[in-house]
């Protein structure tokens, strides 16, 4: 339980920090771009990747996590991480004011209501249909999010915000019971895998897409609770997942406390807005 809480923290770090590098990534694209939706400035910026490569480690945390750790506990711990993105927001000019201490201290008051309630237990193994409907889900996610660029600036953001939120719950189903095969060459057929890489790759495009069309507030509360709240309840109803007899309540209220403080928190966690774009500069006369 220990160690699985352990992980679950150090994902959350890694996710937090990758978030914030990834939002201040953004906001460089966005200074050299007219057109919020342009995504080569962002396939541009080295800070966006660099976010993502700390996210890439934050995630490595979650999936061994999630190995001994109930999925409403991981991703509500994982939800979490906008603290730690709110934190390194108040360093850079941003300081929490009375309501960002009490979301902060709300949504650890509610990780601990969840510690106390979880049962770890053994991953049981998924039926190989599942993976593969997991994988399936990708390209109407992709088709969704695609659809949602069309929408006005507003919607096209809570639309976007809950593709990547629905992307994010396959990759926490799928890396729930996640079995390494052996041979390691197997990994390249493994649907599980790939299950993972291709609903990370799109829940981080919309995610992206996201947050260049609407506040963080916004995205961050659509796509946490989503994320949080639909694993789950897969979790509960088909994985195994348990509540320690008699907590129920305890897990409840654990649950609604974290994922408010983590909404809560996200307006600390919203990046300074974007300085005007960067006029072309001349070129140098002949």
């Amino acid at each position: 339980m220990l160690v699985g809480l352990t992980l679950a923290v150090l994902a959350a770090v890694g996710s937090g920090a990758g978030s914030a590098i990834e939002a201040l990534g953004v906001r460089r694209a966005a200074r050299r771009t007219r057109h919020p939706g342009d995504v080569g400035a962002l396939l541009r910026e080295p800070v966006y990747f660099a976010g993502l490569g700390v996210d890439l480690l934050g995630f490595a945390f979650t999936v061994l996590a999630l190995q001994v750790l109930p999925l409403y506990l991981v991703q509500a711990v994982v939800a979490s991480s906008v603290a730690v993105t709110a934190v390194i927001f108040a360093l850079i000019g941003r300081p929490l004011d009375r309501a960002g201490w009490v979301a902060l201290g709300g949504s650890l008051g509610g990780l601990s209501l969840l510690g106390l309630s979880s049962e770890p237990h053994d991953v049981p193994p998924l039926d190989p249909v599942w993976y593969w409907l997991l994988l399936a889900t990708a390209l109407p996610l992709a088709g969704l999010g695609r659809a949602a660029t069309r929408l006005p600036r507003t919607a096209a953001a809570v639309v976007l915000a809950l593709g990547a939120g629905l992307s994010f719950s396959c990759v926490a189903v799928s890396a729930r019971s996640l079995d390494v095969p052996s041979p390691l060459w197997q990994v390249l057929i493994d649907p599980a895998i790939w299950a993972i890489v291709a609903n990370g790759v799109v829940g981080t495009a919309l995610f992206a897409l996201a947050l260049q069309r609407g506040r963080a507030t916004v995205v961050a509360a659509v796509s946490y609770t989503t994320s949080t709240v639909v694993p789950s309840v897969i979790g509960l109803l088909f994985l195994g997942d348990e509540v320690r007899s008699g907590y129920a309540l305890v897990a409840t209220a654990g649950f609604l406390i974290a994922v408010s403080g983590a909404i809560a928190l996200a307006r600390f966690a919203e990046p300074l807005p974007a300085p005007p774009v960067e006029p072309a500069r001349p070129a140098p006369a002949a």
